[in-house]
């Protein structure tokens, strides 16, 4: 996870001339949008239409799916689909079909109301979440498959932060700010109108995919049969009763069935505790969970605090997703010129220690009130220090993510962050609540919540020198 040398910022920034990178920020602009679509714009309707705090709350635990796609991930890594893989190949096939679901249910959930059919709202917004999930198995397998190994090192901090920089394009300073300036005072569209509005965006975000090339070395890979894959899982094949990958295809079709089984499924999991080992692979799952816990919390309720502190909904989709978004995207950057020269790990702790202290900046704007200028020093804070510790995080994940598995390992660790971005962090209005609606002392207890991740970051570090040597040269 350190480069070999240290490059100048100079040679480092020559690294995005690299056209892929295009590809990139796009398919990272896909990833971000649908959380406009069932979060941000479903908030402020919801809230607009009288729904308590911790109702606003739980129905983001839709976005829970993003914590288990990993039980689908292998099917989306390996199996093509028909007539869409010889088109666009296997990534590209993937993301096209979730991102026509997607579409059909944006247009479902615009026929809704919050008011009326709450279950219908929920229904079409959970669609939307799966949808989104099963498109990031794709588009992060992409963004690993697009490299080759040795450039790894070098391009994927970067890749990282393009990819920052364009999911928060999506959710944040274009697609965010577009759909809330759309619902908002100026404009003025139903929040129904907004939904059908969006749908157009995404169908032109499917036209530049089919534009995208696919991984060369995915080619390779999807060009093997499938039950050649078995010749990456010697386990499998013995579970199946031969020891030559040559004979997969002439078994009885049981045993067939438990290979496709153990290679597709179970082979995925297999390799990486066996790769890591599994006291660091453990670790790697709990500061997965822990590290971003108090900012997701902040987060999903970040929204409903600048609507009750006294902001307004135009405010509010100016300075949080425009010139919040903006920030994020241009410290993207930053976070990955430092994290290319001091490595991800130390990026990772000083990253967490800054996410802390600028959630308790929020706890200051509790107190004094509907302040502009506070709330621009905060965005700004807040932002370089979200896109600092997701490059770093993104770059983290990445690295301990197999070749031959990509799409498969990249989702079970990026579900497990995932679980407390969303299904813990759903107990966020709860907490306020709970609270009496004390936003200081929620933003200062969320603050806190990066502790325990920093220790077990601190753990990690110790491990992460014996995996190295390990690995392949």
């Amino acid at each position: 996870m350190h480069p070999d040398h240290v490059k100048s910022f100079r040679e480092s920034l020559l690294t995005l001339q690299d056209r892929r990178f295009v590809a990139i920020f796009l398919l990272g602009f896909s990833s971000g949008f649908p959380w406009v679509l069932h979060g941000s714009v479903l908030t402020l309707w919801m809230q607009s239409s009288g729904l308590s705090r911790s109702a606003i709350g739980y129905i983001g635990a839709v976005a829970t799916v993003y914590a288990i796609n990993w039980m689908w991930a292998p099917f989306v890594d390996k199996i093509r689909l028909p007539l869409l893989y010889r088109l666009f190949g296997q990534r590209r096939s993937w993301i096209l079909l979730t991102q026509a679901f997607i579409v059909l249910s944006i247009l479902l959930l615009s026929l809704g109301d919050p008011r009326q059919n709450l279950m219908l709202v929920s229904l079409c917004a959970l669609s939307v979440a799966v949808f989104s999930a099963t498109q990031d198995i794709a588009v992060d397998a992409y963004r690993i498959n697009i490299f080759l190994r040795q450039e790894m090192d070098d391009k994927m901090p970067f890749a990282a932060a393009v990819t920052t920089t364009g999911w928060w394009a999506g959710y944040g300073f274009i697609g965010g700010a577009l759909a809330l300036g759309l619902g908002g005072e100026t404009i003025g569209l139903a929040w129904p109108d907004v939904y059908r509005v969006l749908a157009l965006l995404y169908i032109g975000l499917m036209v530049c995919v089919m534009l995208v090339r696919e991984p060369v070395e995915e080619h390779a890979v999807a060009a093997r049969a499938d039950t050649l894959l078995a010749a990456d899982d010697p386990q499998a094949l013995r579970a199946a009763g031969t020891d030559d990958p040559a004979e997969a295809d002439n078994l009885p079709a049981w045993p067939k069935v438990k290979l496709w089984f153990s290679t597709l499924l179970i082979g995925p999991f297999r390799e990486f505790f066996q790769r890591c080992g599994w006291k660091l692979a453990v670790s790697i799952f709990a500061l997965l969970i822990l590290f971003r816990l108090g900012d997701a919390m902040l987060g999903r309720m970040s929204l409903v605090f600048y609507v009750e502190i006294g902001f307004s909904r135009d405010e509010i989709a100016f300075y949080t997703k425009f010139f919040g978004g903006l920030m994020t995207a241009i410290f993207c950057l930053a976070g990955a010129l430092i994290n290319t020269r001091f490595g991800v790990l130390k990026g990772l702790f000083v990253g967490g220690i800054a996410m802390g202290a600028a959630n308790c900046m929020f706890a200051i704007i509790a107190i004094v009130g509907p302040s502009v200028p506070l709330l621009l020093v905060t965005l700004v804070v807040d932002n370089f220090t979200a896109a600092f510790a997701t490059v770093a995080f993104i770059s983290f994940i990445s690295y301990f993510t197999s070749r031959t598995y990509t799409g498969t390992q990249y989702a079970l660790m990026s579900s497990v962050s995932n679980f407390g971005r969303t299904t813990l962090a759903a107990s966020s209005g709860f907490l306020v609540d709970s609270l009496d609606g004390n936003w200081a002392l929620f933003f200062v207890m969320t603050g806190a919540m990066v502790i325990p991740g920093l220790l077990m970051l601190w753990y990690i570090g110790k491990q992460v020198t014996e995996y190295r040597d390990r690995q392949p040269v």
